[in-house]
């Protein structure tokens, strides 16, 4: 929960917007001011007081305890300008709360973090637990020292400064190890456990035999990620109680499901008493992975640990027509989040600042986006945290084909759309999209000629409105005319024809003109064309497809 402690009419205005955005997050504190403030950060997660930063530190500083448990304190000024994390910027998520206070009232963030402020991924903001010298360690990437990365397992890190020898070392490991001088310890949710338990097992048997389990094998029971048994021992209250203690989650299969699983060690007993041959190893075993511990048993009770890698991800990044406030807040937060970044050359130079420190780029020209989806998914299959970019939406005429085509389900795929280059141009055009469209490319390197003119035609014959993608270059130079010719076969000579050429950047340009007017000697691969149908018009020099036929040819019925 979210408390909120104003003093002035205008500071209550401005809380009372946030409250109203946020109504299940927010708590409004009023009363005296010290009296607020003490309430709210004995009873909430964070605090924003729209109060001076003078008196915030005054009310709050004989609060603070521990930088690992105070709330997040944001302040946010009178005139509504700043969004000020105070404290707990890491720990406390003040950091991130002054930003999306920022966007709900439309003040500017300030966050003075030393790794904020250069942008690089804070050790202790990674969602995972973190032991060792944080501090130190953190110190040393500001700095530009060497600091090592050593990856015991897989994990899709965001990018890091790190490099292959250093005085400091960032260590990613599951195992039972204690973290050395100058080093950080991340521990990933690598570890499943099974467990299954006799019915009214004490949970201090069933938490004992799993920390013993991890302790003997020499894992970190901060890498587990859950607890997994059968579903007829969902309420079992000494698992249940044993998870809890753990602070994870309990995931439990259904018998026939763990009945496919196959085991080292299957029992007749469970198979009696709940209809599959094996409950810890095959609970464990569900989503795969290596077992590291085959079954253990008490008087009561079973377990087994499973080692599951994570998984790589591959992030498909559309980045829009190539207009900075084109690109999309989504597509910026995957770049920022991506260790690995593939892509085409010229679009790389394109968001090149956006990226993190310690990003890795793997570049490559023209003609080689196989290559670069191969690569992207390879990538991501050695665990990392990958984005591949195209322009425009990677779903069309772009990257997003190619990988997915590469990809199977040993990793996980998400798409970030962009602003095509069919909406950029129509947007500057006008509204030549109002109804129905289609987009066709008319190269040939990877289509027959034959297949494009039969869509072309199909396309015309239909009466959409047209838009051409790669309609010329210097080795292609008639098929633009060719497929101006079939559309002429079923649109007048005046049909409106839009041509836009990089569409949203600094040298772009515009025109409108007509089916017949057109001249394809002044359209290169830069370009974009939009053919309208025969619906289409010109209004105040703008392309305008109207949204329906009917309204334009029949009288409207009485009383509407």
């Amino acid at each position: 929960m979210i408390g909120l402690i104003s003093a002035t009419a205008a500071g209550a205005a401005a809380r009372d917007r946030l409250a109203a955005a946020w109504p299940d997050r927010t708590r409004v504190y009023d009363g005296p001011v010290g009296d607020a403030v003490r309430a709210a950060f004995a009873e909430c997660e964070q605090l924003v007081c729209f109060l001076a930063t003078g008196a915030t530190v005054r009310l709050v500083a004989p609060l603070l305890r521990d930088k690992a448990s105070d709330p997040g304190v944001v302040c946010v000024d009178e005139g509504g300008r700043f969004a000020v994390s105070l404290v707990g910027g890491h720990g406390g998520g003040a950091n991130e709360l002054a930003r999306e206070v920022g966007e709900v009232l439309g003040a500017e963030p300030v966050v003075t973090t030393a790794t904020d402020a250069v942008d690089l991924a804070g050790l202790d903001t990674l969602g995972l637990p973190v032991e060792g010298d944080v501090a130190g360690v953190s110190r040393a990437l500001l700095d530009g020292e060497a600091v090592a990365l050593r990856t015991d397992v897989a994990w899709p890190l965001p990018p890091l400064p790190v490099r292959g020898e250093g005085a400091y070392t960032i260590r990613v490991t599951d195992r039972l190890v204690a973290s050395a001088e100058r080093e950080v310890v991340l521990r990933p949710p690598t570890l499943v456990v099974g467990v299954g338990a006799s019915k009214g097992a004490p949970w201090e048997e069933v938490l004992g035999l799993v920390e013993g389990a991890l302790r003997e094998a020499g894992l970190s029971a901060a890498s587990v990620a859950g607890l997994a048994t059968v579903d007829a021992k969902a309420e079992e209250p000494g698992i249940v109680a044993a998870a809890g203690l753990l602070g994870v989650p309990l995931v439990t299969y259904a018998a026939e499901e763990l009945a496919r699983v196959e085991v080292p060690n299957p029992s007749a007993a469970p198979l009696a008493a709940v209809g599959t041959p094996s409950v810890a190893e095959a609970a464990a075993l569900v989503g795969g992975g290596e077992l590291l511990v085959p079954k253990r048993k008490s008087a009561m009770a079973t377990c087994a640990v499973v080692r599951r890698p994570g998984r790589g991800r591959l992030a498909v990044v559309g980045l829009g027509p190539g207009a900075r406030d084109l690109l999309t807040p989504r597509a910026k937060a995957e770049l920022r989040r991506a260790s690995v970044l593939v892509g085409l050359d010229q679009y790389v130079d394109q968001i090149r600042d956006l990226l993190r420190p310690g990003t890795r780029i793997l570049e490559s020209g023209l003609g080689a986006e196989e290559e670069r989806a191969r690569t992207a998914v390879a990538q991501a299959r050695r665990g990392q945290a990958v984005a591949l970019i195209g322009s425009g939406d990677a779903g069309v005429y772009a990257m997003a084909s190619p990988a997915l085509a590469e990809a199977s389900d040993d990793i996980d795929v998400v798409g970030v759309p962009g602003v095509t280059a069919a909406l950029a141009a129509g947007a500057i055009l006008g509204a030549p999209l109002g109804h129905d469209h289609v987009s066709i490319s008319l190269s040939d390197l990877h289509t027959p000629w034959e297949v494009i003119e039969r869509r072309v035609r199909a396309a015309a014959e239909a009466d959409l409105v047209v838009t051409f993608y790669n309609p010329r270059s210097r080795g292609r130079d008639w098929q633009l005319p060719k497929a101006l010719a079939v559309l002429a076969e079923h649109r007048a000579p005046g049909t409106p024809v839009g041509v836009v050429r990089n569409a949203s950047r600094a040298d772009e340009s515009s025109r409108v003109t007509t089916l017949a007017g057109l001249d394809p000697a002044t359209v290169d691969m830069m370009t974009v064309v939009t053919v309208g149908n025969t619906a289409t018009r010109t209004v105040a020099g703008r392309m305008v497809t109207p949204r329906g036929y009917r309204w334009q040819t029949e009288p409207k019925e009485q009383g509407r």
